[in-house]
């Protein structure tokens, strides 16, 4: 039987929730204080960025959708946690919250608003309305996280990447995929990489962000990466077993990482960088577990 400390490291690493951390679906499963004064004070201490949410409870589809997408977004839900300081206000109760409402000058009864605020309560980054997806917040926090002078993880990276919506894609032979792979995956703007054939070559499709990482920039890093210059055909996916093939076998093949971690673990394991930087904090804790297990 396995120790349940090890069980509870497992589950939170493969974003499991037995249970609702909130129970108003508007607030997602971040763990959040209602404390604005105590969590300025922390703020100061631990040189955070206050992550302060304005939400409508109950609220409507907006509002629990940004719950669940966003607030839900496990990459996200680490950086808030682990990053910054998250505080809480319904926007639409009288009393204490409603004078934070007017402190902050915001309006009642209204849909998602998220400000990052330094330990004083002064906007790190200008205010933003309309910022409802996982990209958008992802992308302020980063932001904000630099005005502080604040370290930005890998992962958050990865939630910001992996979530916008303007990509394209490419493919390139080489003489092996897992390779390939590796190599591409390295890149920064790649958010993807998949094995494959075309005419019978390896093969490796790429999707990447045509905003960070031109065509031309790609084209380039691959054929000096050993890839051979873009091919067209009609592209065959290879089987379950040749994508991210170094992760076979390993401690990360069991956690329950987005598609561009599990491209950025493979790509640093097969070059030999550090996996870890890519991973959340209960994902690095159950791997580490998971390793001691397997040497005990």
């Amino acid at each position: 039987m396995l120790p349940l400390s090890f069980v509870v490291l497992l589950a939170a690493a493969m974003h499991v929730h037995p249970t609702d951390v909130n129970p108003e679906p508007e607030l997602g499963q971040v763990h959040w204080s209602r404390d604005l004064e105590a969590s300025l004070s922390r703020a100061k201490e631990e040189h955070k960025p206050v992550f302060l949410l304005f939400q409508e409870i109950p609220g409507c589809a907006n509002c629990t959708g940004f719950g669940a997408r966003v607030l839900g977004h496990p990459l996200l839900v680490a950086a808030i946690e682990h990053c910054c300081v998250p505080v809480a206000v319904r926007n639409n109760v009288p009393g204490s919250e409603a004078e934070i409402l007017k402190r902050f000058q915001e309006p009642s009864w209204n849909n998602p608003v998220v400000r990052f605020l330094d330990g004083h309560g002064k906007d790190l980054i200008p205010r933003a309305d309309g910022v409802w997806d996982a990209n958008g917040i992802a992308s302020r926090m980063i932001a904000a996280l630099e005005v502080s002078k604040q370290p930005v993880p890998g992962y958050l990276a990865v939630a910001r990447d992996e979530s916008d919506p303007v990509t394209e894609k490419a493919v390139f032979r080489m003489h092996c995929f897992w390779q390939g792979e590796a190599v591409l995956g390295a890149m920064a703007g790649v958010v993807s990489t998949t094995s494959g054939f075309v005419d019978g070559a390896e093969v490796v499709e790429v999707t990447y962000r045509p905003a960070v990482l031109s065509r031309a920039a790609l084209v380039a890093k691959a054929q000096a990466g050993s890839c051979t210059a873009e091919v067209g055909g009609a592209f065959r996916k290879a089987p379950a077993a040749d994508q991210q093939h170094a992760l076979r076998g390993t401690v990360y093949e069991r956690l329950d990482l987005t598609p561009m971690q599990r491209m950025k673990v493979h790509s640093a394991l097969t070059l030999g960088s550090d996996p870890s930087v890519w991973l959340t904090p209960a994902q690095m804790a159950a791997a580490t577990a998971a390793d001691d297990r397997a040497e005990g």
